[in-house]
């Protein structure tokens, strides 16, 4: 299968632009191609063509995934600070974010579908191979740009499938560049990503030439896109949020362990889905759980992600800052008590306060929905049933962890949390080779392992009966 080894342009760098802002000053620093959607009919026809050939291969495929994984290494020190330029996250966490895509390339890389022989008795023998999908696409928000892309476009083409991928408005150029070191190691058509504001992405998950789509993002749009794909009766697979609950045993060792609830909560400016977005404390710790958890909301350093001492950068964009404000307003003025933060800095860019609430009314919509930003409330309870009740109690499954110094005891409750992943005294950890899926609101469908590459392949059997002994 040839391949190209030279950085190739991403198509769509004539026509209109949109601008790209830094979330650090709000103000833009490049643009975009804001493509049309009656585009998307020749790029779906060049997927196809490419589909082809790269499906024939898996040997080939997966040498040039390998070849890809190692070309994001080396483009990391131009990625990682493209990435914080448009999404705003301390330089760290983007280059672990590289990290992290060509990790996950390498994994799908080494991964093949296995064919699987039926017998039951009868003098038939059956196999069961897999056979990709086709053209198929992604959509992906701005928190995680590069991982989340890569969590789409690598069990895909691993597969044998090609891709049409759509970045965020907001965050398109670090994947735009991610795709042009990719498919430097690809056949042309492979991987493709399209920039724009809709109807570009509507138009996409609605695509009569597309097989599967694969969307990360609210459950409204997360609607949408299925009812799109209805039409063509594609595949989907949606992970749209979460509203994760932390809850802490009456034997917790609250020191211990505040650091990393406080990080799993704060990491990515609280941007993270499966971030801890509650906390539940019993009565007798409650203050003490605030005031250990205030105090690093406190002391985080808040900053420009480029700035090397910043350990939280801005909100992302202006649309999710006045979310964010909305939502602690609205608890302030029903009762709540910021023991840290509850306000926007008083400075350029997106940036608002490390915020922890206490006294929180438990039906407001800082608890209830997702408020995807630095911002987490505490409450109390008197029992763990009262707790798993609450944890339990939104439209929301996507994680909840259980932390106390008793791990069986802490596991037991953790187990009765209804969610895709359930941690013990940490949250928001994932192998790659273990399976993603959100319950309820959170999502259909299953994403990492072998579950996302069987995800993007169909069954296809092989039925002969068996030679009669002479």
């Amino acid at each position: 299968m040839p391949t190209r080894r030279s950085v190739r342009r991403a198509p769509g760098v004539r026509g209109e632009r949109f601008a790209v802002r830094d979330p650090a000053t709000g103000e833009a620093f490049d643009a975009a191609p804001d493509q049309r959607a009656d585009e998307l009919d020749a790029i779906v026809d060049r997927a196809h063509d490419a589909w082809r050939g790269w499906r024939t291969d898996p040997v080939a495929r997966a040498t040039a995934l390998l070849a890809a994984a190692d070309a994001v290494e080396a483009a990391g020190a131009e990625l990682a600070p493209l990435l914080t330029r448009e999404q705003g996250k301390p330089l760290a966490e983007s280059n672990a974010e590289v990290a992290r895509t060509a990790a996950r390339l390498r994994y799908f890389a080494r991964l093949r579908p296995e064919t699987q022989v039926i017998t039951d008795g009868r003098p038939v023998h059956s196999d069961i191979r897999w056979r990709p999908l086709g053209p198929v696409a992604a959509i992906v928000p701005w928190n995680f740009p590069l991982q989340l892309a890569s969590a789409k476009f690598a069990p895909a083409l691993a597969a044998g499938n090609t891709m049409v991928l759509k970045p965020s408005p907001f965050t398109p150029l670090a994947t735009r560049l991610l795709a042009s070191v990719v498919s430097a190691a690809l056949p042309d058509g492979v991987l493709t990503v399209v920039t724009g504001r809709e109807p570009l992405g509507a138009r996409l998950a609605s695509h009569p030439g597309i097989r599967h789509v694969s969307f990360t993002g609210s459950v409204a749009t997360g609607r949408a896109v299925a009812t799109g794909a209805a039409g063509s009766l594609a595949r989907v697979t949606l992970e749209l949020g979460g509203n994760d609950a932390a809850i802490l045993l009456d034997d917790v060792d609250v020191e211990g362990i505040a650091d990393r609830l406080f990080w799993a909560a704060f990491r990515n400016c609280g941007q993270v889905c499966m971030a801890v977005k509650r906390v539940y404390a019993p009565n007798r710790l409650y203050a003490q759980v605030v005031d250990a958890l205030a105090l690093r909301a406190k002391t985080a350093v808040v900053g420009a992600g480029l700035d090397p001492d910043s350990q939280i950068g801005p909100v992302n964009n202006a649309g999710q800052l006045a979310r964010v404000e909305r939502y602690t307003a609205q608890a302030l003025a029903a009762g709540a008590r910021a023991a840290a933060g509850g306000h926007r800095l008083d400075r350029a860019g997106y940036f608002f306060a490390p915020t922890i609430l206490a006294d929180v009314p438990p039906d407001i919509p800082v608890v209830t929905e997702e408020q995807f930003g630095p911002v987490l409330p505490v409450l109390p309870y008197d029992s763990v049933d009262d707790a798993v009740d609450a944890a339990n109690g939104t439209g929301f499954g996507l994680g909840g962890s259980v932390w106390g110094t008793d791990p069986d005891r802490a596991e037991a409750v953790a187990d009765r949390l209804e969610c895709g992943t359930a941690w013990v005294n940490h949250h928001a950890e994932l192998s790659l080779a273990q399976p993603f899926a959100g319950v309820k609101e959170s999502g259909v469908g299953v994403a990492g392992g072998l579950w996302g590459l069987y995800g993007n392949l169909r069954p296809f059997v092989v039925h002969r009966a068996r030679e009669a002994r002479s």
